[in-house]
């Protein structure tokens, strides 16, 4: 038995150094980053072009037209629902705040974590940034998820680390690809168990149709996990060949964050109580009076309903969706919106403003370092 294990373990390090020769052979060296910045670095696409793409625009569109739809059906009282926000708790509400950028610290760790697992790390060459760094660029990501559709985010993701740490993007987005599965596992299983306590096992319709959401999104990515791990060949048969490399990288990179999951898995329970125990101080702030498994159950419903699409980070179907499901408890549709509304005035509009003004501090380090004179051998 050892030595079958050692000979899968020589087997997997000629692999993973056959791998790091086809990429050291086809990636072409990136310049200094700290001498001169040129136009090569940056997205080929720029974050503005796309903000103002037909897709976008119509994204935007259907959020305007989804929220509108619901003040006007439900006859929401927008004097009531001001009134609800302007009388609520800020220490509370400044504590929902606190508590939402704080799981950033540990998702920049797991990713640290997992970015390792994948071979990206100062042992191996990389100089991965560290935790505030790494927080930082996940701000971003979020950000541009926030204003466009597809979670365009996540590939932003990958071009800010391969840009300053020169990591593969097929092996970078594996590791992201690893990250969501597990948060989607861990988000729904944490959403079942609060939505039959908070509903005392009674699901109603709408909230099986959200549940539904769910077990379609883990089937697909269970599938599509199966595909990858015993399809390889077949799967290159449809591939160029010189895209071969980026398609093991990705498909190493996943299985191997995948492989040890207690740590992401831990990390993704207390991430997603701590976005309950938010919410659960947002809705104590207006005094909506909501339990902390109805509170837990409506959190993680809205991060799922996020990964739809549809609209950029579900805008305006979030909201629909958190005063439909409080309804149910007999909490009045303006008391609904109020919550939904303070509740995604942290987790989408402030994520709104921090990332702009990250984004222009960087556009506004580029500027700088383009402006350097490029230094030569003789300087």
């Amino acid at each position: 038995m050892a030595t079958t294990d050692q000979q899968i373990s020589a087997a997997e390090q000629r692999r993973a150094g056959s791998l790091r020769a086809i990429e050291e052979a086809e990636t072409p060296s990136l310049p200094d980053l700290s001498v001169e910045v040129s136009a090569s670095d940056r997205p080929p696409d720029g974050i503005g072009r796309r903000l103002f793409k037909p897709q976008t625009l119509v994204s935007f569109g259907l959020a305007v037209g989804i929220v509108a739809f619901l003040v006007t059906r439900l006859d929401i009282s927008l004097s009531a629902v001001w009134g609800n926000v302007k009388n609520a708790n800020p220490y509370l509400f400044l504590l929902g705040v606190l508590l939402f950028y704080g799981t950033f610290a540990l998702r920049a760790y797991r990713w640290r974590w997992m970015l390792s697992q994948a071979g990206i790390d100062r042992e191996h060459g990389y100089d991965v940034p560290k935790i505030p760094q790494l927080m930082e660029i996940m701000l971003l990501s979020w950000f541009v998820n926030c204003i466009m559709p597809a979670k365009l985010g996540d590939a932003y993701r990958c071009y800010l680390l391969k840009r300053q740490a020169h990591a593969p993007f097929s092996t970078t987005l594996g590791t992201i690809l690893a990250e969501r599965l597990t948060d989607l596992i861990v988000l729904f299983m944490t959403m079942s168990v609060a939505g039959a306590i908070a509903f005392r096992g009674d699901l109603p319709p709408k909230v099986v149709q959200t549940m539904w959401i769910g077990i379609v999104l883990i089937a697909i990515g269970l599938v599509a996990l199966g595909v990858l791990a015993k399809g390889r060949d077949k799967i290159l048969r449809f591939i160029p060949h010189r895209f071969h490399a980026q398609f093991d990288m990705l498909q190493a990179s996943i299985f191997a964050c995948l492989r040890r999951p207690l740590l992401p898995i831990g990390i993704s329970i207390v991430i997603w109580l701590t976005d309950g125990i938010r919410l659960y101080a947002v809705a104590a702030s207006l005094g909506a009076g909501l339990s902390f498994p109805l509170a837990l159950f409506v959190a993680l419903m809205s991060a799922l309903l996020t990964t739809l699409p549809i609209t950029p980070a579900g805008l305006g179907v979030v909201e629909g969706a958190i005063v439909a499901v409080l309804a149910l408890v007999e909490i009045d549709e303006n008391m609904g919106l109020s919550v939904a509304f303070m509740d995604r005035l942290i987790g989408y509009w402030s994520l709104v403003v921090v990332g702009i003004i990250l984004y222009v501090r960087r556009l506004k380090a580029d500027v700088l370092l383009a402006e350097q004179p490029v230094r030569t051998a003789g300087d």
